[in-house]
């Protein structure tokens, strides 16, 4: 069941943005500072001076300098709720988990109810088992997910709170994917049985039927195995390439199946036509297939403008399509084994969009050092987790490293206040002068702190700080995965709605 992305990322795609990994750091050596017009940063002969600009209309501080100066003498609040209690609620029963549990739970309330009842037919659960792989797979689809993000956007920032930090969770929906693929795979175990039982006694099932259940069934178990979080880090070529082919192999062995399937059910003077066109495993088949084949007919080799910003990143001008802030696409130089998904940087009223490649592995040097003139691209623009900052009438973004890529762009719409956070090292040298001015010029309080110049910050603390000044709704922060998952709890725990990635394919 190969798929796209989430917010989601993708199934098919290693994210390929790098960020900085900042754990908690001794307190750093501030330097004091005189607060400056974010234009004069321009002139600024020293690539590695931090960027700290602010208005004291918007923000007011109790000490001069920089915005974070003596922010680790702050005191963060007592966390919500107890120690357990946190744990349960913003850990282990995550969203993405809790749409995963209840897929689940349903469909193994209905699945104990079906073996207690002891009277059903393998027709019956090979329907059960593809309509749970259908939802599974469309659960991926780069529509239905735009889709979901479309409808979840409309919900205005003046609803309560309570109901837009819910919303603000779209970007889970993968629990839905895993909880439906899972289901249906354990599904399709029933049917692999009732069908060898129905076969024994000479029951309508065949022999093909029986041999297309099995094999499909190992290539679902399979893909189950890599899919797991634990091999899917340790192993995410392997997982990328079980799931692509596997999934394709699933696929095209599902329509034998379901074939074969209708055969042995289809009524006395039926044609075999007729039975198909009135088979409802025929319809989502056909409905599953074309969701999986419509991304690779999207598929096109497209010309690409490469700017390398230092030896660390370059940034890559697109112009085939138009995206909105939130989006990534994928890219590939070879599109049978691999992809990279990148997020897309948009300007209001500029054609095209931008993305910045940084140093992560062979791949992302490679576009460093050998810059492309051309690509592979496929799919549409596909919505993640940034897409919904708007919900929020005052938003801090956070962003570490080149996780600025994704940020830049809801920056730059402007769609509601945003205070941004951007730490990474060198950020001059290493981003370039166009990109530091252009976040400038579109968030004059942006506070740019250099990790080279001054060590690297407790995020937590740092981001407490902002939302507190700023009086913010939410932060959305994207960053490394441990980092993301500290600072949304670390926010989360204290009440404060924080959005991150949740590393889901």
């Amino acid at each position: 069941m190969t798929a796209t992305p989430s917010s989601t990322s993708s199934h098919d795609e290693k994210t390929s943005t790098t960020v900085d990994t900042i754990p908690v750091a001794p307190k750093p050596a501030h330097v004091r500072v005189v607060p400056v017009s974010p234009y004069a940063l321009k002139k600024s002969p020293a690539p590695s001076t931090v960027v700290s600009t602010y208005n004291s209309s918007d923000i007011s501080f109790e000490k001069g300098g920089p915005v974070w100066d003596g922010y680790l003498e702050d005191e963060l609040p007592e966390k919500t709720h107890g120690r357990f209690l946190r744990n349960v609620r913003f850990q282990i029963f995550s969203l993405y988990r809790r749409l995963f549990g209840i897929v689940f739970i349903v469909n193994m309330s209905i699945f104990i109810a079906t073996c207690a009842r002891g009277s059903t037919d393998a027709n019956y659960l090979g329907k059960v088992s593809i309509a749970n792989l259908f939802v599974a797979i469309l659960m991926r689809q780069a529509y239905v997910i735009n889709t979901f993000f479309v409808v979840a956007r409309w919900v205005p920032n003046t609803w309560p709170l309570w109901i837009r930090r819910i919303v603000g969770r779209v970007y889970s929906i993968g629990g839905i994917h895993s909880g439906a693929a899972v289901s249906g795979t354990l599904w399709l175990i029933l049917f692999a049985a009732k069908a060898t039982q129905q076969f024994i006694h000479k029951d309508k099932i065949t022999v093909p039927t029986i041999v297309f259940a099995y094999v499909i069934l190992a290539l679902l178990l399979a893909m189950i195995v890599f899919a797991y979080p634990r091999s899917r880090t340790r192993h995410h070529d392997t997982f990328e390439m079980t799931h692509r082919f596997s999934g394709w192999t699933a696929i095209a062995l599902v329509w034998c199946l379901i074939m074969f399937l209708i055969k042995d059910y289809k009524r006395p003077g039926q044609t075999l036509g007729q039975a198909v066109v009135q088979a409802p495993p025929f319809w989502l088949v056909l409905i599953m297939t074309w969701s999986i084949i419509l991304p690779w007919l999207r598929l096109r080799k497209v010309p690409v403008r490469a700017e390398v910003l230092s030896n660390h990143c370059v940034r890559l001008y697109f112009d085939y399509v138009d995206t909105q802030p939130g989006h990534f696409t994928r890219m590939s130089h070879s599109p049978l084994f691999e992809w990279h998904s990148f997020a897309t940087i948009s300007a209001p009223g500029a054609k095209g969009y931008s993305a910045v490649v940084s140093r992560a592995g062979d791949w992302t040097s490679e576009q460093i050092a050998k810059p492309p003139t051309e690509i592979w691209v496929r799919d549409i623009p596909t919505f993640g987790v940034v897409a919904v900052s708007p919900l929020f009438r005052r938003v801090v973004l956070v962003a570490t490293g080149s996780g600025i890529g994704p940020i830049a762009p809801v920056v730059f719409a402007k769609k509601v206040p945003y205070q941004l956070l951007w730490t990474a090292p060198n950020v001059r040298k290493t981003f370039g002068d166009k990109l530091v001015d252009s976040l400038l010029e579109a968030n004059p309080n942006a506070v740019i702190y250099d990790t080279r110049e001054h060590g690297k910050p407790d995020m937590v603390k740092l981001t407490y700080r902002l939302v507190r000044t700023f009086n913010a709704e939410a932060v959305v922060i994207i960053s490394n995965e441990p980092l993301t998952k500290k600072v949304v709890y670390g926010m989360m725990s204290r009440g404060i709605p924080a959005f991150g990635a949740i590393w889901d394919s």
